[in-house]
């Protein structure tokens, strides 16, 4: 199993995966354009590294780009997709539109006839993106506390990246479903919206989707 992760990116996400995986024993660099951001995440956690996004991109052996669905291509054209041939990314974004929200209902960027996922995977096509971390805020993201194991969307077009990410998501306490190849994150990036439907209509942010099966 790969351990080395390289983290694009120095927000919220970034951040709380960042901790996540060294919780569980990967051994992790945070990227980011402003590295005085990263100064308290990397003094609270031991062994922690930082660097630009070349940086982390080439530590890592598996890459998460954990950076605003707006900024999600300037982040990689930054890297050079030279730098991310062979990588599995693991795209944790969305596309949220800078619009204000409509009845609790985010603007997206996109349609339903391409994904975000898709864009970026046609952007960088010697990389295989996997979409996941993108339909539950943050605070639920590594090993999250439910009555029940919660599940988490995936897809993507190759089975190894795949697999890759399984596991990491399996060791982060979720069932995984796989849902299929990229085009499938037509329908899994929208389940941000969903979402975040109980945030903005009444201050409810601590769920999480399940697949149930017969």
């Amino acid at each position: 199993m790969k351990k080395k992760i390289g983290i694009i990116g120095s927000g919220v996400v970034a951040k709380i995966l960042g901790t996540g995986f060294l919780k569980h024993g990967y051994d992790v660099m945070l990227g980011s354009r402003d590295l005085s951001k990263l100064d308290e995440w990397k003094s609270a956690n031991a062994g922690a590294k930082t660097g630009s996004f070349s940086d982390a991109a080439n530590f890592g052996e598996i890459v998460v780009l954990a950076v605003s669905g707006r900024h999600a291509s300037s982040a990689l054209k930054l890297i050079g997709a030279d730098n991310l041939n062979g990588k599995t990314i693991i795209d944790t974004t969305n596309p949220i539109s800078e619009e204000a929200p409509e009845n609790g209902v985010l603007r997206f960027f996109t349609n339903l006839d391409q994904s975000l996922m898709e864009i970026l995977q046609k952007e960088v096509p010697g990389a295989d993106f996997v979409k996941a971390f993108n339909s539950v805020g943050s605070a639920y993201m590594v090993d999250p506390k439910f009555e029940i194991t919660p599940s988490m969307f995936i897809c993507g077009n190759n089975a190894d990246a795949k697999k890759d990410v399984r596991s990491i998501l399996e060791d982060f306490g979720w069932e995984v479903e796989d849902m299929g190849m990229a085009e499938s994150a037509r329908s899994i990036e929208p389940l941000c919206m969903l979402w975040c439907i109980p945030g903005f209509l009444e201050g409810r942010w601590s769920h999480a989707f399940k697949l149930l099966k017969a």
